[in-house]
């Protein structure tokens, strides 16, 4: 069972499932022109808040290899939000102050945000440590997640990598999730999944 904040901003009551540091294995499954990309991984993932109406996201993995030797394989940062549109009350761009009083949504607010599907419409912006940004777009209904890019991008000297999309789901109190990729001129497909226990 989940032990859920009480303290959230109502924007993330359709998020909160995710709150929380997640680590497990996975596998990488992923076969190009050139080389088969195989073996089981280890995955941490952080999702946090600080008050404000997205949540905070770290991630990190690492492959196992011979003689227990871990080689990085990626490590991410970003944010995951309810997709809404901005307020007069919202700060930004960049550092310009909000021109109106703070606008407190209630969870009725929240619930008149489903979409056709009675899900919620989320938008997650991703950096990678190699300079990649992905900007996924997608929705949450009850405990599954489905996201896809909408924009991807990658420093000059990045290597070739188009599209992905992600599935997260609630399974057993556990997270599950598979990462889906365009890269290194291969259509979109399967490339990696994990089991992720959640950390007390």
């Amino acid at each position: 069972m989940l032990d859920l904040p009480t303290d959230l901003p109502a924007e993330l009551a359709p998020l909160s499932w995710l709150i929380g540091v997640w680590e497990g294995t996975g596998v990488i499954d992923y076969e190009t022109e050139n080389h088969h990309f195989a073996g089981e991984f280890t995955h941490r993932v952080s999702f946090s808040h600080d008050g404000g109406g997205f949540l905070n996201y770290s991630a990190s993995a690492w492959l196992h290899g011979d003689d227990d030797v871990r080689t990085s394989l990626v490590s991410e940062v970003g944010y995951w939000r309810l997709a809404l549109a901005a307020e007069v009350s919202d700060p930004g761009p960049a550092l310009l102050s909000p021109q109106g009083p703070p606008l407190a949504r209630t969870v009725d607010d929240i619930e008149k945000l489903r979409n056709d599907a009675g899900a919620f419409d989320i938008e997650v912006s991703l950096v990678h440590s190699n300079g990649v940004s992905e900007l996924y777009l997608g929705q949450i209904a009850g405990p599954r997640v489905d996201i896809a890019t909408d924009a991807i991008v990658r420093p000059v000297g990045a290597k070739p990598y188009g599209a992905a999309t992600r599935m997260y789901g609630l399974v057993d109190a556990h997270l599950l999730w598979a990462w889906d990729i365009a890269a290194l001129g291969k259509e979109l497909s399967s490339h990696a999944s994990a089991r992720l226990a959640r950390l007390e």
